[in-house]
């Protein structure tokens, strides 16, 4: 009998990882909490797939080319100065060979979905625990049934941990591990144009912004910055991160709920700081919502016996490297290759090559990404006064390119 998974979470790590086991050669089941399929996510915005990310999901895909039309180039990586008072920009660094793709959230997990073995995910079913057996050689698993409330249990070889940067999993494991929250937070959006592409909001943000459509843009001000880019069928992507004390979570999520009066507060402190292109994106974007930004200092182990911990459940990471998409897909690719050479009865030895492959690059990922945004958010560094665009030097932004995150081009052997 062929050797069994059960992936607790059916984001994309979680799908993913069913893509790299199922090719490892083992029957795989997915437990994901969302009651169907995801159509559309109201905290789903936009990402950007490197290049080995690309090549790993179309490997998975029975027609490689639905990955590039479901999908945009990001040629370029641009950071911008803008000074708010003066109402003026100028390039700080520009890379015309950054060689991304961006995508939307929903897009990309329907895309990986839909190339799934049908049945591989349960849907409506709440992880609740595990159990290992004594002799380690199994997990049992329950789960709830949020349609019925029945109570069920599941035994499988493995359990992958892809319940995302709050993991009850890790949890278990690491009870005293707290999420360090950055100082700042992320308003984000994505504007519909879609039957609009010639109004005088779209007409002004392509001339302010030229390059839309294959630039990822960064504008950067004092003590603030912001990303930019176009997504598939007629989307533009933002968000804007702004220094304030840690709001306090009612729910166990990092996104947060937000009210009219919040939205019209940040609207008017757009205009203060954004040129007016930009404004007015802002304030045409439909269901703006607001990201609390954590990650963790590196764990030191992803593994223990027969559970392994995969994506933002693994490393959980702010943003500003494009990193968390990236680390999860490539995260599912090593440890199915990892399975795949060692077999079902080596499977410590395979977890303990998983851990060993991704941890000192992850680890580094983490601690460039918690940098870039101190520096970008003008946040203090022990070995640098604070970065202010408006008056800084060559050698103060270069730090700030993406092609200077540790491991940009690297390439783990076994995926050779």
């Amino acid at each position: 009998m062929k050797p069994k998974a059960v992936v607790v979470g059916g984001s994309i790590a979680g799908v993913s990882c069913a893509h790299a086991l199922i090719l490892a050669g083992w029957d795989v089941v997915v437990l994901e909490k969302t009651c169907e399929p995801i159509k559309g996510s109201p905290t789903g915005a936009g990402l950007g797939l490197d290049p080995l990310s690309q090549r790993i999901i179309q490997s998975w895909l029975d027609d490689p080319e639905l990955l590039y039309s479901s999908t945009l180039p990001l040629t370029i990586d641009m950071n911008q100065a803008r000074d708010s008072e003066k109402k003026v920009s100028w390039t700080l660094t520009r890379d015309d060979n950054f060689n991304f793709r961006a995508a939307h959230w929903a897009d990309l997990h329907g895309l990986l979905y839909n190339a799934l073995p049908p049945n591989i995910i349960l849907w409506g079913h709440l992880f609740l625990s595990f159990c290992i057996s004594e002799d380690k050689t199994s997990v049992k698993i329950k789960a709830k049934v949020l349609q019925t409330d029945e109570e069920i249990e599941i035994v499988g070889d493995l359990l992958v941990a892809a319940d995302g940067s709050l993991s009850s999993i890790r949890q278990s494991f690491l009870p005293g591990l707290k999420l360090r929250y950055s100082g700042y937070c992320a308003w984000r959006g994505v504007f519909d144009f879609s039957g609009n592409e010639n109004s005088e909001t779209v007409v002004g943000i392509r001339s302010s912004y030229p390059e839309l459509g294959k630039c990822l843009y960064f504008d950067l001000g004092s003590e603030t910055h912001s990303v930019f880019y176009e997504l598939p069928n007629k989307r533009l992507n933002w968000i804007w991160y702004v220094n304030q004390p840690e709001p306090e979570l009612k729910r166990n999520t990092v996104t947060m709920k937000v009210s009219s009066e919040m939205i019209q507060k940040m609207h008017r402190e757009a205009e203060k700081v954004w040129v007016p292109e930009f404004v007015r994106v802002i304030q045409e974007t439909k269901d703006p919502f607001l990201n609390l930004i954590y990650d963790t200092d590196p764990l030191e182990q992803i593994f223990w016996d027969n559970v392994v911990l995969v994506g933002d459940a693994a490393h959980p990471t702010t943003p500003h490297g494009l990193r968390s998409t990236n680390m999860s897909v490539l995260d599912a690719a090593v440890l199915g290759k990892c399975l795949a050479k060692n077999g079902a009865k080596n499977l410590q030895a395979a977890l303990r090559e998983y851990q060993t492959t991704r941890l000192p690059v992850v680890s580094k990922q983490v601690l460039h990404a918690r940098r870039m945004g101190r520096i970008k958010q003008g946040l203090v560094l022990p070995d640098r006064e604070a970065f202010d665009p408006k008056n800084s030097r060559s050698e103060d932004y270069q730090e700030v390119q993406q092609k200077n995150m540790p491991f940009f081009d690297d390439v783990p052997l076994l995926l050779m």
